[in-house]
């Protein structure tokens, strides 16, 4: 007799021997117990969970006849809850040759011409069984067509058929045949389970194994009872009777529950050169790398789960021993730092899964986490803060630099504004007022000098008027213009002062600049005229030269404020670098200045 593979020998034949759908069970056995069973069914979940399984149960259950001799000739016992396996409907169905439960496969049988036979057979009545039943496995394949042609008859079928479909895609079912079915959702198996009844077939078929090779093929298993004894008849003829976490694991080309361990141990003590060991003898064993991070994401959650929860067990899917050592290693480190390193590992993963080589990335991962700066204890750090904040109030409160974002940032009292100069005395004048010119390069022509006024001899002899400081004189004009027309004086700024006295005003730009046509309209000619005019307290022509040879950029009022300010700046910043508060700052919470920003004028 040809071998059965554990996956079939110990497929489940009733609803008690379904491993992890509890709810669909109970669903189902009060529906049947009821009398208010569907015409159809949708069973949806990732693949090895017991959807075709439920659906063969279920049609068992609706079908079974009893053993003979258990009831009187000619009676219907009705559907049951706990099938005979004896009758023979249910032995044909668990063989899969009953003619009135047909199993359909939606790869193959997925056409409007393979829907329209079937209806035409759905009239007839069962030829023996009390229903004819349809399961569809992997529905999601048939077509858009063969949707359409099912709708109405899966609406409105015959009393004595039953539909049970089956599908891992449930999203690619149409709308219209959701809103016609019972949906059931089969959930994943939780590794404890897988466990229990792993062990349970081991006993079963007399074959040991230690805790460690359960684990690890529970674990594999990722919630698929069906993977589960798949691994486990490929870890059987491995190890023959007796199986241990270390084969298992070497014939699976997994991590074993011990090797993560030692790696975490080295991630939260720091221990870099620790966990580059363990990786390396890894991979000289061919393992895969995307897997052992995977498995060592999951062990790193359940590190932080089993650090901030008072009972751990119900949310560590994990075997006992597993999750002894778990909660021990979380026990002695702190959850922020466990959270750090599940973070950070988390970021790396993806990189780790998509590297071309996935090695040297869960390598540099792993020593990047090690090398992590350590948590400051937050009392340590405020009783630093207070220790700062003592030191500051003994140094006066009239420091300037203090401790901020990104550095230290400078605050001054506002400066108080300067207050505007007086005209100066105006020389007494008959003449005309001088219009503004502008010139493109030539040197100004010498003014001429007004005739001398015969003074009477018992005149007094006037004082001489004091000289013009042109600069100066400048810098308030430039003032004056600012206070109304600061568009203006920002473009008179970037000429230079040629020539300045009481009867003229010379500016000039040098070639190729590009504000000197702005500077010579007669709007900014005209504002510049009255300017100088309450400056100097008479009025002054005002020539601009435009090209001019004798102009210099670096003369200009404009180049002199940024001297004065980059000189300032670095006398701002040299002073808050070595006030006394920030050294201290830096001394007590043993830090750096990365950076210096002075604060808002």
């Amino acid at each position: 007799m040809s071998y059965v593979v554990l996956a079939r020998k110990w497929r489940p034949m009733k609803f008690r021997d379904l491993v992890g759908q509890d709810h669909v069970c109970r669903t189902l056995e009060n529906a049947i117990k009821t009398g208010r069973v569907a015409h159809a069914f949708l069973f949806t979940g990732v693949r090895g969970v017991g959807k075709t399984t439920s659906a063969r149960i279920l049609a068992k259950a609706l079908c079974c006849m009893r053993p003979a001799g258990t009831i009187a000739a000619g009676e219907d016992p009705g559907p049951t809850l706990d099938p005979c396996l004896e009758c023979p409907a249910c032995l044909e169905i668990g063989a899969g040759t009953d003619v009135d439960v047909r199993e359909i496969d939606g790869a193959s049988y997925n056409g409007v011409d393979e829907v329209r036979k079937l209806q035409e057979q759905l009239p007839y009545r069962p030829s023996r069984d009390r229903y004819k039943i349809y399961i569809v496995d992997e529905v999601h394949m048939l077509s858009t067509q063969a949707w359409n042609a099912f709708l109405k008859t899966l609406e409105e079928p015959p009393p004595h058929v039953k539909f049970i479909f089956a599908t891992t895609e449930v999203h690619k079912v149409p709308i219209t045949i959701l809103s016609r079915v019972q949906r059931f959702d089969f959930k994943l198996i939780s590794t404890a389970a897988i466990a229990a009844q792993i062990r349970h077939i081991l006993s079963e078929e007399r074959l040991a194994a230690d805790d460690g090779a359960i684990t690890i093929i529970a674990r594999e298993a990722a919630g698929s009872m069906r993977d589960a004894l798949s691994l486990l008849d490929q870890v059987i003829a491995w190890g023959g009777d007796q199986l241990t976490g270390v084969e298992v694991a070497r014939v699976l080309g997994v991590a074993s529950h011990q090797v993560l361990h030692d790696i975490a141990r080295a991630l939260v003590d720091g221990d870099a050169e620790h966990a580059l060991g363990v990786l390396s003898a890894l991979a000289q064993q061919g393992y895969d790398m995307a897997h052992v991070a995977r498995d060592l994401l999951a062990l790193l959650r359940d590190l932080v789960v089993a650090k901030v929860c008072r009972e751990p067990a119900g949310l560590l899917d994990l075997a006992d021993v597993e999750k002894k050592d778990v909660i021990e290693l979380a026990a002695s480190r702190d959850a922020d730092d466990l959270l750090r390193l599940h973070q950070g590992f988390s970021a790396g993963f993806d990189d780790v899964v998509r590297a071309g080589q996935p090695r040297a990335a869960l390598e540099m991962l792993l020593v990047r986490l090690a090398r992590r700066p350590p948590l400051v204890p937050l009392d340590e750090l405020v009783g630093r803060l207070g220790s700062l904040e003592r030191r500051l109030a003994a140094g006066g409160g009239a420091s300037r630099g203090v401790v901020g974002n990104g550095g230290v940032m400078d605050r001054q009292r506002p400066r108080a504004r300067e207050a505007r100069p007086s005209p100066l005395p105006r020389a007494e004048s008959t003449e005309e007022p001088p219009a503004a010119s502008v010139r493109p390069s030539a040197a100004p022509a010498a003014p001429t000098s007004p005739a001398p006024r015969p003074h009477a001899a018992s005149e007094p002899t006037p004082e001489p008027e004091p000289p013009l400081d042109p600069a100066l004189c400048w810098a308030r004009i430039l003032d004056e213009i600012g206070a109304t027309q600061l568009e203006l004086a920002v473009v008179l700024e970037h000429a230079s002062l040629l020539e300045l006295d009481r009867s003229q005003l010379v500016l000039g730009y040098a070639p190729g600049a590009v504000l000197g046509k702005q500077a010579s309209q007669k709007e900014a000619l005209t504002a510049l005229e009255r300017a100088a005019a309450n400056v100097l307290g008479q009025s002054v022509h005002v020539v601009i030269e435009l090209e001019s040879s004798r102009a210099n950029e670096q003369d200009t009022r404009a180049a002199e404020l940024e001297r004065a300010r980059r000189a300032r700046l670095r006398q701002e910043l040299a002073d808050a670098r070595s006030h006394p508060a920030v050294i201290s700052a830096v001394e007590i919470l043993g830090a750096r200045i990365k950076e210096l920003k002075l604060g808002s004028r």
